[in-house]
């Protein structure tokens, strides 16, 4: 909890996306662009979303479909590659998530610097890419390996594509993580990219986590920012921020400006 403290200060974050194009070795791979289009793709989303005045960026793989539990080692090093190239016009925390690979996110953010990181580190789900199985404990143990005991980790505890064989709530599911895994936020999702959790499920998170920094991590538009804000500590955004509100579509400058006018008016500035 300390570390989202020292990363967000007391504001209710806004964390917006830089989806990368689809990476070397994946079925969506421009090959004729090659990694210079995707360094060129990720450099005007960014410019896009810091001028707007996004609180935080995260650098994220949303195109390398069909997604994977263990990525390429091309993946990670393409990413780590594509930060390296644009670090010095970051001017906001960052994040990464490596799709969906708990292990790559980690070393991917011990390799650029990352302050965060987002993914899905416990449970077990029925999903599209097949029986999904995380290890928390394998991905902290990783973290401290890695001397990056200042990464804030961010769970994803409602993953997309998939439904969780566990027969829990999902509010007993957020409890049972944050004793057991020690987080540093809880996310809750929809059940794909780009919607949105029902209100009832965020709410009921974070009634029983009322210490625990509870975010929203898909389906945040301009008109339900302010209410999302009212119930959670901050949000993810990619899709509403894009072109026509597409998640493959480049960033809208102006649609993330009026998200922002909106997120500033709901936390009073």
């Amino acid at each position: 909890m300390q570390r989202f403290g020292k990363i967000f200060g007391g504001t209710k974050p806004v964390i917006a996306m830089v989806h990368l194009g689809a990476l070397p070795g994946t079925p969506l791979y421009d090959a004729a662009g090659g990694v210079d289009a995707i360094i060129e793709g990720a450099r005007k989303d960014l410019r896009a979303l810091q001028a707007a005045g996004v609180d935080a960026v995260m650098f994220g793989n949303e195109n390398d479909r069909p997604y994977e539990f263990e990525v390429d080692t091309a993946s990670t090093a393409t990413m780590a590659h594509v930060i390296g190239v644009l670090k010095s016009e970051i001017k906001v925390p960052f994040g990464v998530n490596v799709l969906w690979d708990g292990m790559a996110s980690v070393a991917l953010a011990a390799a650029t610097g990352a302050a965060f990181v987002r993914e899905i580190y416990t449970g077990l789900y029925a999903s599209d890419m097949g029986l999904w199985q995380t290890n928390a404990g394998k991905a902290m143990r990783y973290r401290s390996r890695l001397q990056r005991d200042d990464l804030a980790m961010l769970f994803n505890v409602s993953a997309e594509f998939a439904a969780s064989l566990d027969a829990r709530s999902l509010p007993d599911r957020a409890r049972s993580a944050v004793f057991s895994s020690i987080p540093d936020a809880i996310l809750v999702s929809g059940a794909i990219t780009g919607e949105a959790p029902a209100m009832s499920d965020l709410g009921s998170v974070k009634r029983v986590l009322p210490d625990t920094p509870v975010l929203a991590n898909t389906g945040v538009k301009a008109e339900t920012v302010g209410e999302v804000l009212k119930l959670a500590d901050g949000c993810i955004v990619g899709s509403s921020l894009k072109v026509d509100g597409n998640t493959w579509n480049a960033v809208d400058g102006d649609r993330a400006a009026r998200f922002m006018a909106e997120a500033r008016k709901a936390r009073g500035h």
